[in-house]
Formats: structure tokens, C-alpha cells, sequence
């Protein structure tokens, strides 16, 4: 039997989109569907901004590519807006929140030797996703996604999240510890938000160290959250940040971002990318962050993560079906009792689309920053109904 073209890496739909507009995708059928994904946190200004759309075309008749070997002046400008916004003093630029992440990881390891320590070790933390790379897998805290990749890359060590305690004892049983990683919200294992202090507890044990404090604000950034990293909810500035996704709004750009000692352990030579915040990439991030900067959209995705939240508490208040709702800005998620691994077929033929992760027991929604308070209605509604149907459905099946 022939094998098909493309790699069966993906457990897909079976839908195909041709266009978007806004907050909505339209299927090759011409049927519509609100977006409350994203593209999994990407197209934070919905598809097809005008903005973004005027940057890209503008940029691809004049200049797509050229290569880190030269300067790159639109990268520069993307530099200085982000370490302005950030508190960071530089930037390096990749594809991709992995490669970000790899980035990260490899100014720990740096930093690390230029201390004389040997063997390097980071901490990372359970239930953690950081990418699927060898190394950012190995950070990865998810047995089934390092599953048959072994041998794993050396160098890490696991601490759950949300414990400080757990921390302080690593602190005091390995002396190889250089840095932690660790997501301000869990995003993949299901908008896992941790206590108010917790990085400022981080950053604490960090400056006691002399450990660097790296966030992988790959998901969270870009003004996901509430603020235009989530770490400025916080009071605290890290040593290294990373981001990637609603940078671009779905043109491919990673970035790390470090500051102090860590903004000076890279030289000429250490690192690089071909692709890396290229001319046209820098122009499409440009974009993005200058009108996430200027009309606001941080704040709106507050106010509207709040209005989402509230609207779902009040609809499934009671449900015997949920467990809880949670969210902080527009990382939002509802915990189910039992696992409704079918709901995301089932919203998709509503006409919404959103994924559900975490064993299939937590429907997880990542909305565009610029959805209306209408479309935030609908998709509080359409989904809610939802869940009522499906865990009255779910109750009536016999038990074998």
C-alpha cells in the first residue's frame, strides 16, 4: 500500500479552510467556523489583518530574504520595540518557539560553564511543554510525547509546578543547577495557572543562586494574557524570555530575549539561524506588536478573557460535568469531570473550534485578541449548550 505524501505526524479534522476574516474561518465548502484556537495561539489578531496583510505583501515585492550575515534593519527595529516593551537588553531571533526555547537552553548551559560548573543542569517542571526538538523535549515534562525518542538529552531536572518548596529542596541537593525554566500558564497541559507569587518566588531563589530565571512565554506572550508578557503581572523582570507564536500572527518567528548576564554569554559564533528574523518576518512582527501596542489589545484580551470566564461560570454553574473554569486573559479552559475527548468534532460541527487536551478531560480556548464581545457571546453559548448536551448524553449511556 502506497504511503500518503504527507508524514502522518497530525491526528486532523476533517475540514480544510481556504480564507479567513477576523475572528472566522471559512472551509473549502464555504462553510464558517469561529476560531476561539487560533491556530493554537498564533493569529492573536485574527486572520487576515489588515496590518499584517499590508506588511507582508509590502515586504515580499521589495525584500523577502538575505541572511544573518548581514544586517537586517527591520530585525533591528523589531529588537528594539521588544526589549523597550519587555525591560530585556537583546533579542535573538528564530523560526519557532522551540527554537526560541533551544536558544534559552544553550545560554544556560554557556552561562554555566563560564561559572566552572561541568554539568549543567536546569530545572524544568512537571507537565511541561517547551517543544519537540531533542532538547526542548527533554525539557518537556510528557512521558508520551518523549516516548520512543530515547536516549533523551542530559541535563535536566523535574520539579512540579506551583511548588516552591520542591525548588528550594533541589537547591540545596545539587550544586550543577544553572537556571530554571518554566511557563508563567501551562498552555498545552491545560491552562495550568499557578499561585500570584510563584515567579516572584522564582525570581527570589534565582537571585539567591545565582541561577537564571527563564520563562517560556512562547503561548503566553504577545498580549495573551492580559499584559504584553505575562511576567509583567508579576513585578519582575527574567534573565531570559522566549516567545514565538502570536509574534507573527502566523508567519514563522521565534524570539529570546535576555537581559544582564545572560544578554552577554552569546558571541559571534555561538548560535545562529539562517531564516531568523528575516526581512519579511521582521515585518509581519512589526506589525503585530506595534498594533497590539497600539489599539490596546493586551488590556482587551483582559476584558474579554474576564467576560468568557464569567459567562461560562454562570452557564455551567452546577453542571455535575465540569469541574472548574478557569482562565487569565484569553488562555482559557474548562476542566471536565470525565474525559469528552469527541467535544472538539462536536464544536467543529457547531460551528467552533477549539481543541481539548489534558487527557481529553480539559476543552481549552485560545481566542484572537480583536474577537467582538458578540462573537465572545456566541462562543460562551454555542459551547455551553454544548457541554450540557453532551454530559446529559454521556449520563444516559449504560455502564458495562
Amino acid at each position: 500500500m502506497a504511503l500518503e505524501p504527507v508524514m502522518k505526524t497530525y491526528n486532523r479534522l476533517s475540514v480544510a479552510f481556504e480564507r479567513g476574516e477576523g475572528a472566522w474561518l471559512y472551509d473549502t465548502d464555504g462553510n464558517k467556523y469561529l476560531d476561539a484556537l487560533s491556530g493554537i495561539a498564533v493569529t492573536g489578531l485574527g486572520h487576515a489583518h489588515p496590518a499584517v496583510t499590508h506588511a507582508i505583501s509590502e515586504q515580499a515585492a521589495r525584500l523577502i530574504h538575505t541572511s544573518n550575515l548581514y544586517s537586517i534593519p527591520l530585525q533591528e527595529q523589531l529588537a528594539e520595540r521588544l526589549t523597550r516593551i519587555s525591560g530585556m537588553d537583546n533579542v535573538f531571533f528564530g523560526n519557532s518557539g522551540a527554537e526560541a526555547n533551544e536558544a534559552a537552553i544553550k545560554i544556560a548551559r554557556r552561562y554555566g560553564h563560564s561559572k566552572g560548573i561541568d554539568l549543567p543542569t536546569i530545572i524544568v517542571m512537571e507537565n511541561s511543554f517547551h517543544g519537540r526538538t531533542m532538547a526542548t523535549l527533554s525539557a518537556t515534562g510528557n512521558r508520551s510525547a518523549q516516548a520512543g525518542f530515547e536516549p533523551l538529552v542530559a541535563g535536566f531536572v523535574r520539579a512540579p509546578f506551583n511548588d516552591v518548596d520542591a525548588i528550594r529542596t533541589i537547591a540545596a541537593n545539587n550544586p550543577n543547577v544553572v537556571a530554571i525554566l518554566v511557563e508563567p500558564i501551562q498552555g498545552e497541559s491545560g491552562v495550568m495557572i499557578p499561585a500570584d507569587d510563584y515567579l516572584a518566588q522564582l525570581r527570589d531563589i534565582c537571585d539567591e543562586q545565582d541561577w537564571l530565571l527563564m520563562l517560556d512565554e512562547v503561548q503566553t506572550g504577545n498580549g495573551r494574557t492580559g499584559t504584553y508578557f505575562a511576567y509583567q503581572q508579576s513585578g519582575i523582570v527574567p534573565d531570559v524570555v522566549t516567545t514565538a507564536k502570536g509574534l507573527g500572527n502566523g508567519m514563522p518567528i521565534g524570539a529570546c530575549l535576555a537581559s544582564g548576564n545572560a544578554a552577554k554569554v552569546f558571541v559571534p559564533g555561538n548560535h545562529g539561524s539562517t531564516f531568523g528574523g528575516n526581512p519579511l518576518a521582521s515585518a509581519a512582527a512589526l506589525a503585530v506588536v506595534d498594533t497590539i501596542c497600539n489599539e490596546g489589545l493586551a488590556e482587551r484580551a483582559k476584558q474579554l478573557g474576564e467576560r468568557i470566564v464569567n459567562g461560562f461560570r454562570e452557564q455551567l454553574s452546577g453542571a455535575e460535568y465540569v469541574k472548574e473554569v478557569r482562565g487569565r486573559g484569553l488562555m482559557i479552559a474548562i476542566e471536565l469531570t470525565e474525559a469528552g475527548t469527541e467535544l472538539a468534532v462536536l464544536a467543529k460541527v457547531k460551528g467552533v473550534l477549539l481543541n481539548v487536551t489534558g487527557g481529553g478531560k480539559i476543552v481549552r480556548m485560545l481566542p484572537p485578541l480583536i474577537m467582538s464581545d458578540t462573537e465572545a457571546d456566541l462562543l460562551v453559548n454555542t459551547i455551553s449548550k454544548l457541554i450540557k448536551i453532551y454530559s446529559a448524553d454521556d449520563r444516559a449511556k449504560p455502564r458495562v
